[in-house]
């Protein structure tokens, strides 16, 4: 039974890394799942609470949304509000930056107001 076992163990390894190995493959941030693709919004607006650069969150921003990023954060942000698929710390980071881009919508407004009375 051991031996039958040990057989089908090393069978198994050499078809899956000698026979027919893992190939990389690069993703491009388009086509991430929306939730990874949100999870990368409250990165950078994170980096952009962090160190103020605006245009540095834009240009990172921009491999998500293409040309029209700040068209794209609103959008976004607006859809995390109402589905409540993130935490208040992450919507208030994300509306800090869609301020930042002149993308403030009333949606937003109470997150606003939370953060900065604290």
């Amino acid at each position: 039974m051991l031996a039958l076992w040990l057989l089908g163990l090393v069978a198994g390894l050499t078809l899956g890394w000698v026979a027919y190995p893992p190939s990389a493959r690069s993703s491009r941030f388009d086509e991430l799942s929306l939730q990874h693709q949100d999870s990368y919004m409250v990165m950078l607006a994170a980096g952009y609470a962090a160190d103020g650069d605006l245009d540095g969150a834009r240009q990172r921003l921009q491999r998500l949304a293409g040309a029209d990023v700040p068209a794209f954060l609103r959008q976004r942000t607006e859809a995390i509000i109402r589905s409540s698929t993130r935490d208040i710390a992450d919507i208030r980071l994300l509306v800090q930056l869609a301020a930042g881009l002149g993308q403030l919508s009333a949606p937003m407004q109470p997150f606003v107001r939370q953060s900065q009375a604290q």
